[in-house]
């Protein structure tokens, strides 16, 4: 198949398709006698395994496995892909413990003495965030630490905590539309807002359902393109 043709079967210009060969993403194509470019069924399995597998793993996971792949080395590209799985199911595991905090927290509420303060080393211990993070966190808008009225020192809430910690379940997932408006959510919302907070958990839950169903689909294009390359498994 003609570059022009290949490009147009999968979306996607001549020059990506020349980068994706330059790059090692693809196998380098076949010569046609007058020296054309020609592209076969395996430079197709590989391309739909390119728009299979980016938004779930991204670029930088993608390449590495599909470099792994052309060297004959299938399985270290599943164990590639294999860290993205892992890590996406510990951040699950952290929104769930959030999620349960955030409904304990709403009913400690509910009683007097809840009103805690804590120094960002305190913060940094409890979220196991950076001290450095959190202030990158705070000058980009994600969260607005409050002020002590005397010595204008920094101190956090239970509530600045929460949306610390919303914002760090998402730091290793891949960048997309939804994280940016998730994260653009989170800032928006008050940290003594709990309903919202709660609200925003459940929209990152929803969107890690989504994203484990695109690991399967991602997942399913490489295990076909490593069936069809014949490479030893």
């Amino acid at each position: 198949m003609r570059p022009k043709k290949m490009a147009t079967t999968f979306m996607i210009s001549a020059s990506t398709l020349r980068n994706y060969e330059a790059k090692g993403l693809i196998p380098p194509a076949e010569r046609s006698a007058k020296g054309h470019r020609m592209y076969t069924d395996l430079h197709a399995a590989y391309l739909g395994c390119i728009q299979g597998m980016a938004p779930a793993f991204g670029m930088e996971t993608t390449t590495e496995a599909l470099h792994d792949l052309q060297h004959d080395k299938p399985h270290d590209a599943l164990w590639a892909i294999r860290k993205k799985e892992v890590a996406l199911y510990e951040e699950r595991v952290k929104l769930e413990r959030l999620i349960e905090d955030i409904r304990q927290q709403s009913n400690e509420n509910k009683s007097p003495n809840t009103k805690e303060r804590f120094a960002i080393n305190e913060v940094s211990k409890m979220t196991k965030v950076p001290k450095s993070t959190i202030r990158y966190w705070e000058q980009a808008g994600y969260v607005t630490a409050d002020r002590d009225d005397e010595n204008r020192y920094r101190y956090y809430s239970k509530g600045h905590l929460l949306k610390i910690r919303l914002i760090h379940v998402l730091q290793s997932s891949v960048y997309s539309e939804d994280t940016v408006k998730l994260k653009q959510s989170i800032a928006a919302a008050e940290h003594t807002d709990l309903q919202s907070i709660m609200k925003l958990a459940e929209q990152i839950q929803s969107y890690q359902n989504k994203s484990i169903e695109s690991q399967m689909c991602g997942i399913s294009y490489l295990w076909k393109l490593i069936q069809l390359s014949k490479a030893p498994i």
